[in-house]
């Protein structure tokens, strides 16, 4: 039997066998402010988070000026207005992930360009992240590679062919990577999450961990998906949902998380196993189960038929309900008094 793949964030063991770990992205979501970057942080440890995610924005490196022309689905200005409005200078991100540490919390972040992933990497976060928009943009991800850490991969908008040229080129590299199945829509309607997708990642790239970045407003994908065999979720968060900007359709507030956290915990328990006897169960088939039992009074000599005998509970009698037909016709081999479990001193044969 294959072993399950496993993949490591510090000391934080991710896999099949393993409680699902279960991301909070914050991205954006701040709006461009650290004190509110501060407050979701706090909401997202109140919520029991073990790690927050983070995006790396330097716009004038991650973008060139045709950008300021271009319109995401979700906004009506420009995707460099969106960006530089919502993005941290490096000082105020290097306060974040130094706060995300007193937390105790892990820091995540998608670095957008080589300038942003570089920030990090002085920073040292242990994980990095490369969004759908990046998975086949093979310069940025040669860089990061080169910083021998291990990153976590989405893989929307792309077709499971090409997720398996990006696969081959970083084991050629010698990566060590997560993919997550996405559908970059905010939200994404119900009927285009296609959870089936984390079925085929796992079949394809059985070496690989797989998990879901779910953009839908609620958490029921992220539970489908943990049953499924998900080890990783990342959902976008904040701390309330009274907030302004282009994720927070797409968000959870710390209510949601929570449930989400105990939620994907609990289907991490009850996933898995084999269809099978448990000796738990021995309690419940002692009064489930039925015994063949006489429903008269029946004299020695008497050929046990469907007039003397049937099968009622517990299950505790010598002969199971399974093994009435093999009573039937059997001679009587001394009195019965009604209602009495039939026992083997009582059957010929």
């Amino acid at each position: 039997m294959l072993k399950k793949p496993t993949f490591k964030i510090s000391n934080r063991l991710i896999g099949y066998d393993h409680k699902p770990l279960i991301i909070p992205e914050m991205g954006i979501n701040h709006g461009g402010s650290i004190e509110v970057a501060f407050k979701i942080i706090d909401a997202a440890k109140r919520a029991g988070a073990e790690i927050i995610k983070h995006q790396t924005h330097i716009p004038e490196d991650e973008m060139s000026s045709e950008a300021k022309f271009i319109k995401p689905g979700n906004s009506n200005k420009s995707i460099y207005d969106v960006i530089s409005k919502n993005s941290l200078s490096e000082e105020e991100e290097y306060k974040l992930f130094n706060y995300t540490k007193k937390k105790k919390l892990i820091y995540l972040s998608t670095p957008f360009s080589r300038l942003a992933a570089d920030r990090l990497k002085k920073f040292g976060v242990k994980v990095l992240k490369i969004g759908s928009g990046e998975f086949n943009n093979f310069p940025l991800i040669s860089h990061i590679i080169n910083f021998k850490k291990p990153i976590i991969i989405s893989t929307g908008m792309h077709s499971l062919e090409s997720v398996k040229k990006i696969v081959n080129f970083l084991n050629k590299k010698r990566a060590k990577f997560v993919l997550l199945h996405t559908t970059n829509l905010y939200p994404t309607p119900d009927h285009l999450v296609r959870l089936n997708s984390l079925v085929e990642l796992q079949k394809t790239f059985p070496k690989q961990v797989i998990g879901l970045s779910d953009h839908t407003g609620t958490n029921y994908s992220s539970y489908g998906a943990v049953a499924l065999g998900a080890s990783i979720i990342e959902k976008h968060f904040t701390d309330h949902n009274n907030r302004k900007g282009p994720d927070i359709s797409a968000s959870i507030d710390e209510k949601n998380l929570k449930e989400l956290i105990v939620g994907c915990n609990k289907i991490f328990l009850q996933r898995g196993g084999n269809k099978g006897h448990l000796s738990q169960e021995q309690v419940t088939r002692n009064f489930a189960f039925a015994s063949v039992v006489a429903i008269r009074k029946i004299k020695k000599g008497e050929i046990f038929s469907k007039k003397n005998i049937w099968v009622k509970r517990p299950g505790t009698g010598h002969f199971k309900a399974k093994e009435f037909y093999k009573i039937l016709g059997k001679k009587c081999k001394k009195n019965i008094e009604e209602n009495i479990q039939l026992k083997k001193a009582h059957v010929y044969g």
